[in-house]
């Protein structure tokens, strides 16, 4: 097996497929994409071309991309130093392409799967022992080409070459973040992502019913916690609530006992509704926030009442001094604290109670969040800037138990998770911060 990964394999031409490839492709890698049929196959080729930055890269892709079927392509695939399978996110399709690329490929090629959180496990169970060795998941983030992060799971049997060699060639050349994350379900950033967002429906119905506005709890759940302009609502809105539904469904029933994320592992009623009615957010025109033109033709922003099931334009939101500063919004004992602790602060603890079941250290997780949902700071940077002290105050004043990571640094005698000596580790000792 070569370090210097020359020739890539893509198994599935859809969005995330497709981004791979053209990842590849613009490295200057010969790339195989392989579909389930013909049509599929044409129709992925355009999609990664439409990739291209302009048209020279354009006439790369087209140079250095080759489409066909798994059918009557897969004896290529013996050619091929990493064989990416991006189908669809079910275990019986991955285990199907799975199959049907072992007996083809060569001893010693990297197989690897897309998926963002079913098991490598279960994707190798039973399956040959050459496969087992050779295999790890690379789950890339969308878009491929704009996001850095790339989570790596390996298994107990995956060999530590095939390890080296997709890392150097996935941080090497083309210039991914890459972040070690555990066998656990949707492994690192979407385990705490979908917390965050399934948490803030549920938190966003109690703050509606305590009188606070969703375009006002959006405003709140965006830049002055530290995450993008999406901030929660928005996010929902670009992935889908169908999308939400599903994860939510598969969570319940893949969390182990007694996660705290079985409590939001489901939508709230008028998350349901908006789901049965098709108002699922940009796909369908609309979910919580919508654009569209008025008789005049100006665009008009318009927010939606889930609990109302009614439109209205979106209001102007001033959120005050106290937005300014995170430690001051997360302690203040208003309505807005109180759904920025609801929500921000109870994904932090959550994230501070899985380390390290889903990743070794607090920088994976941090780094995850950062590449992977764009958070401006991981959890615990922000438990950081909130003040670790104050938290732990606050957590039992309220007669709350510690997350073990915070308990960690309470029995250390730590003042934060990362000072000028390194990071704190779950073994109560500085270790230096790993290189990014």
């Amino acid at each position: 097996m070569t370090s210097d990964i020359r020739s890539v394999a893509v198994i599935g031409g859809g969005t995330m497929g497709s981004g791979i490839a053209a990842a590849c492709v613009a490295a200057g890698r010969d790339v195989l994409l392989l579909e389930a049929d013909a049509a599929l196959a044409d129709k992925a080729r355009a999609r990664v071309v439409s990739l291209a930055a302009d048209d020279t890269e354009a006439a790369l892709f087209r140079d250095k991309l080759t489409v066909g079927t798994l059918a009557a392509d897969a004896p290529r695939l013996a050619a091929c130093d990493w064989i990416c399978e991006a189908v669809i996110e079910t275990l019986d399709a991955k285990r199907a392409v799975l199959a049907a690329i072992e007996p083809v490929r060569r001893d010693g090629s990297i197989v690897s799967t897309n998926t963002s959180g079913i098991p490598l496990r279960a994707l190798v169970d039973g399956m040959p022992a050459r496969l087992a060795r050779d295999m790890l998941v690379t789950h890339f983030f969308n878009p491929v080409r704009v996001m850095r992060l790339v989570e790596i799971v390996t298994g107990p049997d995956t060999r530590a070459e095939v390890r080296d060699a997709i890392t150097g060639f996935l941080g090497g050349v083309l210039g991914k973040g890459l972040v070690a994350a555990k066998d656990t379900p949707n492994f690192i950033a979407n385990r705490i992502g979908l917390f965050f967002i399934l948490t803030g429906l549920h938190g966003g119905a109690a703050a509606r019913a305590r009188g606070l506005a969703l375009a006002r709890a959006d405003a709140l759940l965006g830049a002055p916690i530290g995450l993008p302009a999406t901030a929660l609502y928005g996010l929902v809105d670009l992935i889908g609530l169908d999308v939400i539904d599903a994860i939510a469904a598969n969570l319940a029933a893949t969390l182990p006992v007694g996660d705290a994320g079985r409590a939001v592992a489901s939508l709230p009623p008028a998350e349901r509704a908006m789901v049965e009615r098709g108002q699922l957010g940009r796909k369908s025109g609309g979910g919580y926030w919508r654009v569209r033109k008025t008789a005049d033709g100006a665009k008009l922003k318009e927010v939606f009442d889930p609990d109302a099931a009614t439109w209205s334009a979106a209001p102007p939101v001033a959120l005050g001094a106290e937005a300014a500063d995170l430690a001051t919004l997360f302690f203040a004992e208003t309505t807005d604290g109180a759904l920025v602790r609801d929500v921000l602060g109870a994904t932090l603890l959550y994230a501070a109670d899985l380390v390290p079941d889903i990743a070794d250290d607090v920088v994976a997780v941090d780094r995850a969040m950062r590449w992977g949902y764009a958070w401006g700071a991981g959890p615990f940077e922000l438990i950081d800037r909130i003040g670790p002290a104050r938290l732990i105050a606050h957590l039992r004043h309220h007669g709350r138990s510690l997350p073990r990571m915070l308990a960690v640094l309470e029995r250390a005698g730590a003042a934060r998770f990362y000072d000028d000596g390194g990071v704190l580790g779950p073994d109560g000792r500085r270790h230096p911060l790993p290189p990014a």
